[in-house]
């Protein structure tokens, strides 16, 4: 007789439920990964507006960035908040203007302030709905240990803790000589979570950055693929001195700057393909930027602004207008170029929106821009713009098309012979610059002044400057303001 008792130790009803369980449980995950989706956020050292091929840059290929912007949206009008590192590094951490929380210029090694932390950094705000959190790249925002990104919100980091000409080395790549003030500088350091790792001490040792970056950010995506990450990737060129690995060498017409370039569309190609193949390519957002434009004096070792005025370290739109892109797949439609105005500061609270997480209790100055991403054609988030540089000095402001420029001392490039090679030319530190108006819509290069005949609109920008003043201050008009928070300070 054939016996036909089942031999499986685990009942028929038993593996119904588990199989019900399973379904159950993939269909919650999906539907909390719809809810915080993946987000990437490559953000570039001193790259100008014009430095892209999908922004018009000439003899420099960067396909992949390329196929980011055809993918989701171009911004034409995005806006840093400030022209200078670590002031636009707390902006876009933070989404206030950078004097509003107390950060300004470029902090130097061994500065005795850095980001507070009182304040929520965009890996805080992900930590509320756990996200595995790193960074890859230039932090600046305090090398103290108090100040490290592990203190403010991320899991990992691999990196420099400021800017990467700021060492003991001389433009040429060769050791200070120890009777200047650069010798005086310790070895640039490559930090690994909260330690130092290893020294940054040549030009050789500069080009292996980049490389670095982007397989520790490949090994992040895949060991985080089963849960919602934030990578944060700020590169630390093309800030000089540039350096591009020997793969990469000799391949751009635009020189090494352009090898630079193309070794970071290489890497942008690389953490691409790391997500398709982990099958995150549709749950995962793709923010591309800069902190700044180009740092212009220094010739063919800085970048374009594709024919804004000015550069970094001025308030003009080629030191605060950068490329902008962002690829979400299924929710921003591909091949979309948006005017509006936009800026780093926004990044903040769209993600916030999105993931919707709670915003800090403390004012913030960015605005969602979700409506756009989602393909409003009419939305206008935001209206209005603050021009803060120095310490805490308002040179302009901006609503819609209309920028008022005010009397201030100011960097200018113009006129100025540019340096090769590595080596800055001279600028002009102090250039008096008088207030004008300037209509953006047909004049992005800000060449002539229009203020006389649109008196109305001078008021309407005057009215909007004092506002912003009572709230944020102005060193030009010696005034405080009353919304200014403090920045953090090493604890004794």
């Amino acid at each position: 007789m054939i016996n036909f008792k089942s031999t499986n130790p685990y009942p028929m009803k038993s593996i119904i439920k588990t199989l019900l369980f399973l379904i159950m449980s993939i269909g919650g995950q999906a539907q909390q990964k719809s809810n915080t989706p993946n987000i990437i956020l490559i953000f570039m050292d001193d790259m100008g507006y014009g430095d892209l091929s999908c922004y018009g840059a000439l003899d420099i290929y960067t396909p992949n960035i390329d196929r980011l912007a055809s993918e989701g949206i171009r911004f034409t009008n995005f806006l840093s908040s400030q022209a200078v590192c670590s002031a636009s590094r707390a902006s876009i951490m933070t989404g206030c203007y950078a004097n509003r929380v107390g950060i300004s210029g470029a902090l130097f090694p061994g500065s005795k302030v850095g980001l507070a932390s009182d304040e929520m950094t965009m890996a805080e705000l992900l930590k509320q709905k756990n996200y595995a959190t790193a960074i890859f790249g230039k932090w600046h925002l305090g090398d103290a240990k108090q100040f490290l990104p592990l203190q403010q919100g991320f899991d990992e980091y691999l990196g420099i803790p400021y800017s990467n000409d700021m060492w003991p080395v001389t433009y040429d790549g060769k050791p200070a000589d120890s009777s200047t003030s650069k010798s005086k500088v310790p070895q640039l350091p490559l930090i690994k979570n909260n330690d130092k790792w290893l020294e940054i001490k040549t030009l050789e040792d500069q080009s292996t950055l980049t490389e670095r970056y982007t397989t520790a950010a490949e090994a992040f995506i895949k060991k985080n693929k089963n849960k919602p990450f934030f990578l944060y990737l700020p590169h630390s060129m093309p800030h000089v001195p540039i350096n591009a690995s020997p793969a990469f060498r000799g391949k751009s017409k635009q020189g090494l700057y352009g090898d630079v370039i193309q070794e970071i569309d290489a890497s942008v190609g690389r953490i691409l393909k790391t997500i398709k193949e982990n099958g995150l390519d549709n749950n995962t957002i793709v923010i591309f930027t800069s902190d700044n434009g180009p740092w212009m004096n220094y010739g063919n070792h800085a970048g374009s602004t594709g024919g804004l005025r000015e550069g970094k370290g001025t308030s003009f739109e080629g030191g605060q207008r950068v490329p902008g892109i962002i690829r979400w797949k299924g929710t921003i439609q591909p091949n979309v170029v948006s005017n509006q105005l936009a800026s780093t500061i926004d990044l903040f609270p769209t993600i916030a929106a999105i993931t919707k997480t709670p915003l800090p209790n403390k004012k913030i100055d960015g605005v969602s821009i979700l409506p756009i991403l989602q393909g409003d054609k009419n939305a206008t988030p935001r209206k209005t713009f603050l021009y803060y540089y120095r310490k805490n000095s308002l040179e302009a402001v901006r609503i819609d098309n209309w920028k008022l420029v005010f009397a201030h001392p100011a960097r200018s490039y113009l006129n100025q012979v540019p340096g090769v090679n590595g080596y800055p030319g001279m600028t002009n530190e102090n250039n008096p610059t008088l207030m004008a108006l300037y209509d953006l819509r047909r004049d992005p290069a800000e060449n002539y002044d229009v203020k006389e005949v649109n008196p109305d609109i001078v008021k309407k920008l005057q009215a909007l400057a004092e506002e912003a003043r009572v709230d944020l201050g102005d060193d030009l008009q010696k005034r405080t303001g009353a919304n200014n928070r403090a920045a953090g300070k090493i604890e004794n």
